[in-house]
């Protein structure tokens, strides 16, 4: 297997290499097509100032004579092609040696298939309209270069293999660079993944990326390893609350039990008494557990209907009239007027999630305390505030306590209570599409805010 730097890098330098063969093959393919075009065109040229020259001789002269092309000897020995001119019954009467030009060549081909064989073309040579003879141009290849030339297209060959090499070193180093910047992040991330598979919980990814979706990766795996690291504390003392809570009711049934056995209590009907109500309470934190296991099962079903949320809320005021007046705490409720708070829900489960609400702030408030409802409706929502002057919430409690049996410091626990009341809560609003929100300051009190839809 390859780390990602490494097939990243390759990949990238494999791309590189193959987009610049293509490039450096298309580039020379349309220079030299473009050179043999040119070379093509200035040979058309030579050849008719060639037969310019005769006739212009010819024209001076009047006549064919052994010298008419010795003044064109030179120019032709220069560049590499051989002269014959033939009278108008093509006759030779001057010419040249191939052999001569073949010692001395300095020639190339742009068609590798015709390098060194000798080829001729044949002009005629027109005078006042009238054929007064005939010029062969021949020479060792279809198109002919000068040393010029040659040089010209080497340095062009040259320039492109060394841009060529250039580049892909260029592009190497550039994919090194950014295979690093992909590839550090990931193997960061991946590194803080086995940790987390392993149970370190504390692992945390430190590598920044400039790249968008991995610094949101980073972050998400970050935020990630968080809440496993809250809810492996969160289970921890789940396990230490649940075996308190069962333990206690058990030890004092065992204590009281074995002080009847060896005959240091005897077995009064008030002694029966406490332990049947010990048994009762431990009853109830399983009754507790057996209703969260209902609201927690995917298949549990609602009444669905139309309710009036002001209603149900005055009715369980109502109920609540009695505890009020025990802890002389005063209880306001403010509902927006000519409102319809009318919604859809589960009648029955509405109201537990308000009794629960109402019952904590209550059970957590201090004596001579106060409590306030709000109700009003704002971008087609119903929000229902209820607030406390209680003993509040502290700031690393706060997140957590809609958990099971959740029930912050330790000083709540000598309120009675099974730390199931909100996480109720909460999932009875999920159900109905619904959200809840604390707000709180220890010693000062706490704010719920719920949110549901008309």
């Amino acid at each position: 297997m390859q780390s990602i730097r490494r097939r990243l890098s390759i990949i990238l330098v494999f791309c590189t290499v193959a987009g610049i063969l293509l490039t450096s093959l298309v580039v020379n393919l349309t220079i030299n097509n473009k050179f043999n075009r040119y070379m093509i065109d200035t040979q058309n040229k030579r050849y008719e100032r060639i037969v310019g020259s005769f006739q212009d001789i010819y024209k001076r002269d009047g006549k064919w004579t052994k010298n008419s092309g010795i003044e064109m000897m030179h120019d032709a020995y220069m560049s590499n092609y051989c002269l014959t001119l033939l009278d108008k019954d093509k006759k030779v009467v001057w010419g040249m040696d191939p052999n001569d030009i073949q010692e001395r060549i300095h020639i190339s081909s742009m068609q590798n298939n015709k390098d060194g064989i000798y080829t001729s073309k044949q002009f005629e040579i027109k005078v006042d309209g009238n054929t007064v003879g005939y010029v062969d141009i021949g020479q060792y290849s279809s198109v002919l270069l000068s040393q010029e030339d040659v040089n010209f297209i080497s340095s062009i060959n040259s320039s492109v293999v060394v841009s060529s090499i250039a580049v892909l070193i260029i592009a190497i180093l550039i994919s090194l660079f950014f295979s690093k910047q992909f590839s550090l992040p990931i193997k960061d991330i991946s590194n803080m993944s086995v940790n987390l598979s392993q149970g370190k919980f504390d692992a945390r990814s430190s590598t920044k990326s400039n790249i968008l979706e991995l610094e949101y990766l980073r972050q998400s795996v970050n935020t990630l390893a968080e809440k496993l690291k809250q809810q492996d504390m969160l289970r921890k003392r789940l396990v230490s609350d649940i075996s308190h809570e069962i333990r206690t009711p058990l030890n004092v049934l065992q204590n009281n039990l074995e002080a009847m056995i060896d005959g240091i209590f005897p077995a009064s009907n008030e002694r029966l008494i406490s332990l049947n109500e010990e048994v009762i309470r431990f009853g109830k934190l399983l009754d507790n557990l057996n209703v969260l296991k209902e609201f927690e099962t995917e298949g549990n079903s609602m009444n669905i209907e139309k309710v009036k949320l002001d209603e149900i809320i005055r009715t369980v005021i109502q109920d609540f009239e009695t505890a009020l007046k025990e802890k002389d705490i005063v209880l306001t409720c403010n509902i927006q007027q000519n409102k319809d708070f009318s919604i859809l829900g589960d009648k029955d489960k509405l109201k537990q999630v308000f009794i629960n609400i109402l019952s904590n702030a209550i059970k957590f408030n201090n004596a001579g305390g106060r409590v306030w409802i709000n109700v009003s409706e704002q971008e087609n929502k119903i929000i229902v505030k209820v607030g406390d002057t209680g003993i509040g919430i502290k700031d690393e409690d706060l997140p957590f306590i809609f958990e099971r049996l959740y029930r912050g410091d330790k000083s709540r626990h000598n309120i009675e209570g099974s730390g199931i009341g909100l996480t109720i809560v909460e999932k009875i609003l999920k159900m109905h599409s619904a959200s809840i929100t604390a707000e709180s300051q220890e010693g000062k009190g706490t704010i719920f805010k719920i949110f549901l839809k008309k």
